[in-house]
């Protein structure tokens, strides 16, 4: 007879930021860049529950892109740069905003999802 293993909870910033298992800490959390896995190698933790959507997009367009792209309107207005300057300075500081914290936002989204218990919206017939 098999008996359930009890899990202690986990900070949702230190697993999801290493893109671990939000229960045992041990598994890996993606298949891919950004793909979650179906479950946890580890401890079989089914990763259906986790919907992070568009949150982790949102987050990174309003703290990454908007500086970056403020930055690039404020360069152009400057100093009049050419289009080589903005490829050489604009563009990677845009990428290396927005791609990179993606992985790590989206792990810390679906952790907290798991540690605070969240699911969909539901209405109260009891009454």
């Amino acid at each position: 007879m098999e008996t359930q293993r009890t899990w202690k909870p986990l900070s949702p910033v230190q697993t999801g930021l290493r893109a671990r298992c939000p229960r045992c800490g041990e598994g890996h959390l993606f298949d891919g860049f950004l793909t979650l896995k179906p479950k946890c190698e580890v401890c079989d933790l089914d990763y259906s529950f986790a919907d992070p959507a568009d949150g982790p997009a949102f987050f990174i367009i309003c703290f990454g892109c908007i500086p970056a792209v403020a930055f690039a309107i404020w360069l152009e207005v400057a100093y009049t740069a050419p289009y080589w300057v903005h490829l050489v300075t604009t563009l990677p500081l845009i990428l290396l905003t927005c791609i990179p914290p993606l992985r790590p936002l989206k792990g810390w989204l679906v952790a907290s999802q798991f540690f605070y218990k969240a699911q969909e919206g539901r209405l109260d017939t009891t009454s």
